[in-house]
């Protein structure tokens, strides 16, 4: 079945076939599996909660069926986790590289498409926390403490994307006022024509870093240090 982009039985499968020992598979193949369907959208807030809901229910459904002796369900659901975080880590990256394009130009981020996309990336990590604890209590299956236990310890502990967006945030925000400090003025024109089409900017910047990766171009930047919220 293919929902969001994304094949919903491979991942089940994945699931529940998998032992404890291709706990580094599962985290990998859910990264590519979402962040291949964040690049086949525009990268809008909405998008991105249709993507985290199917792959959290895809895993949550493989997890339930899954009957390799000994399992860790909890430690398979926090590699899941962990795989929608890389993804989602690379989202913020995506839409960083596309500000600084306006910030380059002398964009206030007060612009209203600015000011919004800005909001968007400070509430990425509790868009993602509520967003698959959403989908991981929409049924009464097994799989609802042991998301629990994976979230509650997550929470503690804070994602690749809540640092990177935090950083983020502070760092556009300071290059912004050292831009009206210098008195640039950004390029009208260029620039509306841009933020008419942001999600779309932001959705070709992200599939151009997975590309300069696979022909052995620059890396995007290292996941930040994360600190306890």
């Amino acid at each position: 079945m293919i929902k969001a982009g994304i094949d919903q039985d491979a991942i089940v499968k994945m699931f529940s076939e998998a032992t404890t020992k291709q706990g580094e598979a599962l985290r990998k193949a859910v990264g590519d599996a979402t962040l291949k369907a964040l690049q086949g959208r525009e990268l809008t807030m909405d998008n991105i909660k249709k993507v985290l809901k199917t792959v959290t229910t895809a895993a949550s459904t493989g997890a339930a069926q899954n009957i390799a002796p000994p399992m860790d369900v909890e430690a398979m659901l926090g590699k899941a986790f962990a795989g929608m975080d890389g993804a989602l880590l690379q989202a913020v990256e995506a839409n960083r590289k596309a500000l600084q394009q306006f910030v380059d130009q002398g964009a206030g981020l007060q612009e209203k498409q600015l000011k919004g996309a800005l909001a968007n990336i400070e509430k990425m990590e509790d868009t993602f926390f509520a967003t698959v604890t959403k989908a991981a209590q929409s049924g009464a299956g097994p799989m609802q403490g042991p998301w629990e236990h994976v979230l509650s310890a997550m929470k503690i502990k804070g994602t690749d994307t809540g640092a990177q967006a935090t950083q983020t945030v502070a760092q556009l925000l300071a290059q912004t006022q050292t831009a009206l400090r210098d008195g640039r003025a950004a390029g009208l024109k260029t620039a509306q024509a841009m933020l008419d089409g942001y999600a779309a900017l932001v959705s070709g910047v992200l599939i151009g870093m997975s590309e300069g990766l696979q022909s052995g171009g620059p890396a995007a930047a290292p996941a930040p240090t994360k600190g306890k919220k």
